[in-house]
Order: C-alpha cells, then sequence, then structure tokens
C-alpha cells in the first residue's frame, strides 16, 4: 500500500499505448523532409483505415475543440440556421460555438443523463426547412449518455442540411458507418480512442461538407480546411505539426489496425456493461440508465455524498485518477472510463478500490460483490470451459 502507480481512468487523457511512447522518442526530424511526409501521409492514410472512410481525413494540432471550431468556422456564414442538439456540458460547447461564430442555432436541449431524440430532430428540421446543419454530439461524456447517431443522420439525409458529429469519444467506443450512415462531418482526438496525449484532432469531411466550404463566409486563419487538404494531399500539415504526437499516433493506428476497430469497440462495450452490473450490485445508482454511452460510465454518488469524496480517495489510497461531474453535476455524479487502452484487469481493480473506498467512507458492501459482476460479464464473454 506504500507503492501507488498512477493509474488514469478518465475518458481523456486515457492510458497510454507503451510502443506509442517509443515512437515518441524519434522526435528529433525535421516536418518539411521527406522522411517527415512519409510518416504523415501514412497516419492520415491509416486514420481513414481504421474510421472505415474514403472521405477526405484531415489533422490539426489541438485539442478536438480545434476541430471543432473548424466545422463551424469553414463550413458555415453568419445567420446560417443550425439545430444544436444540448444533452450535457459538450453539447453547451456546440451551443457556445453556434452563438461565438453568428449562427442562428435552434437549440435541443435534455437534461443531464438524458438524450436528444431522433424524433426531435427530425421535427426540426421540418420547422427549420432552411436549416443548414445539425449538429451533436455522439458520447456526452459528460453525462455517460450516447445519442442515436444513425438514426439522427437518417432524418438529417433527407435535408439540404449537414450532419457534424463530436466523436472525440464515440470513436472506438461505439458503431460510426461514416459513409453508410451518411456522417457528413466527424470530429475525433488523439487523447481518446489513439492512446496518446491530448494534442491531436482529426476531421473528416464528405463531399456534401467540401461543398458547404464554397459557400462559408466566416473568418478562419489556422483553422483553414483548404488550406490544409492542399497541404495534406503535398504529405504536409499546413503550420508546424506535433511531430512527435504524429509518430505515436502511427504506433496506435497499427495495432488498432491490427486488433480492429470493431474489436476496439466491443472491448469498450463489455468494460461499459460490467461497470454498470457492478455499480448496480453495489447498491449505486446509474445516472443515465436510458442510453448509457460505452465511453464512460456515470454513476451517482451515494445519497448524501459529495462525488468528489470518492474522487479524492481513488487518487489518495490507489493514485487513481477517476472524473467527478462536470458542470452542474460536479459533486453529483463520478465517472468511470473505458475507451482506448483499458482491459479487464483495469477494471477488476477499480471496482475492487470502490469497494474498499465505499465501506470506508460509510457505505458498507459486501467485498467482492462488485467484482463478481465483472468477472461474470468477462466470464460469459471471454472463458471458454476446457473439458477433461
Amino acid at each position: 500500500m506504500h507503492i501507488k502507480k498512477q493509474r488514469l481512468l478518465t475518458p481523456g487523457p486515457t492510458p497510454l499505448y507503451p510502443r506509442a511512447l517509443q515512437a515518441m522518442m524519434a522526435s528529433d526530424i525535421h516536418h518539411r523532409t521527406e522522411d517527415f511526409r512519409t510518416v504523415y501521409r501514412s497516419a492520415l492514410k491509416d486514420l481513414k483505415e481504421v474510421l472505415g472512410t474514403t472521405h477526405d481525413v484531415l489533422m490539426f494540432s489541438s485539442s478536438g475543440t480545434g476541430a471543432m471550431e473548424a466545422a463551424v468556422s469553414n463550413l458555415f456564414s453568419r445567420g446560417d440556421k443550425a439545430i444544436v442538439c444540448s444533452a450535457g456540458k459538450f453539447g453547451e460547447r456546440w451551443v457556445e460555438m453556434a452563438a461565438a461564430f453568428g449562427l442562428d442555432a435552434v437549440v435541443l436541449k435534455a437534461e443531464y443523463g438524458d438524450v436528444v431524440t431522433p424524433d426531435r430532430v427530425e421535427a426540426a428540421l421540418a420547422a427549420n426547412p432552411t436549416a443548414r446543419g445539425v449538429f451533436v454530439q455522439a458520447s456526452e461524456t459528460s453525462t455517460g449518455a450516447a445519442h442515436d447517431v444513425r438514426a439522427m443522420a437518417a432524418a438529417v439525409a433527407k435535408t439540404e442540411a449537414i450532419f457534424v458529429i463530436d466523436a472525440i469519444t464515440g470513436i472506438g467506443t461505439m458503431p460510426l458507418d461514416i459513409e453508410g450512415w451518411g456522417l457528413d462531418v466527424v470530429v475525433g482526438g488523439s487523447q481518446k480512442v489513439f492512446m496518446i496525449p491530448p494534442g491531436l484532432a482529426f476531421l473528416s469531411l464528405s463531399p456534401k461538407a467540401w461543398r458547404f466550404a464554397e459557400t462559408s463566409n466566416l473568418p478562419h486563419y489556422y483553422f483553414n480546411i483548404k488550406k490544409e487538404k492542399k497541404s495534406a494531399d503535398a504529405g504536409e500539415s499546413s503550420w508546424t505539426p506535433s511531430t512527435s504526437l504524429i509518430l505515436g499516433l502511427g504506433a496506435s493506428l497499427e495495432y488498432i489496425k491490427q486488433l480492429g476497430m470493431g474489436k476496439m469497440i466491443e472491448n469498450a462495450q463489455l468494460l461499459a456493461r460490467a461497470t454498470r452490473e457492478a455499480a448496480v450490485a453495489l447498491g449505486l445508482e446509474l445516472f443515465a440508465p436510458n442510453s448509457p454511452g460505452s465511453a464512460v460510465t456515470a454513476v451517482k454518488a451515494p445519497q448524501g455524498w459529495d462525488s468528489g469524496t470518492i474522487v479524492k480517495e481513488f487518487k489518495s489510497r490507489f493514485g487513481a485518477i477517476i472524473a467527478n461531474g462536470q458542470g452542474s453535476m460536479k459533486g453529483k455524479i463520478f465517472r468511470i472510463a473505458h475507451l482506448g487502452y483499458f482491459d479487464f484487469a483495469d477494471l477488476f481493480a477499480v471496482i475492487a478500490a470502490l469497494e474498499i473506498i465505499l465501506t470506508a467512507n460509510g457505505f458498507p458492501v459486501t467485498y467482492g460483490t462488485g467484482v463478481a459482476a465483472v468477472q461474470k460479464v468477462y466470464a460469459e464473454a471471454a472463458v471458454q470451459v476446457k473439458r477433461p
């Protein structure tokens, strides 16, 4: 109990893939050389492969929010009407961006822990036939809920609007058929399923989205998708790239390709299901039980507790970092992540630690109850009993 390894159990940054860390050590490379162009081209090619799309994929040295901003500033004009779905802290970010760039936003709001339903999107589009875009989070990690992106996309596809998805924590935790479902703009970030540090943002753009870029009149400079596309076609970034992160990304993408994105998603979904079952077995209440995502599980703190107590106890007792609630949910929920480089051994430890923390703070549980629930999910999915 005296040695405590720090463990990231948050929905971003997530645990780092060891070979990616090793690859990052070779970052004493100049970004305007053929050596780096080879790395850059390979990363963009592999990104398209793991995302399952032939659409253009661009890369920015920024947080995922940079790619979100690029989607707004490059594809829309001041006064454009847009349908903005807001069901948590990150949905509110779309609302704020729409306001910052002067869009005429019709906000479809859902309470934290709930989601915006596809029928509300369809109704909003019918009531606003001049809408140019629909914005949503695939996975709202502030609450642990996930939107029905496929059904929303079907509604948007019947209109002239484009569908813009923040999939920063949706990629690798839920199916996202970019071309099959008609996902026009998909945003991703490096510190989630790609298992490297924060600092890279990704943006896939459909041909329909590119047509919007021809009429946009909003200002942009650093986040210029036309300039970035021209540079990418030449094997370079428009601006000085994060060479170390791109080297690390290359290693992570190789791992994801070998494993298969479908298995990354299945891994996250199994961990999420096991966590939900463990929480319920321990007498805790899930925060988003009706539309749970697989990037993170949000759990309500016991009655009368501040969830910060659980967060602090994970850190002080076990050196582990889990996430508190965000916005109005701070102090009310705690969140345990499942995306990227997490496995069941991690989850066994997390739930065992949670049992100790709950008991130590006056919420008695029978040790092993939650762990047994996780073991059961694992055994059903992975254990093949050998017969004599």
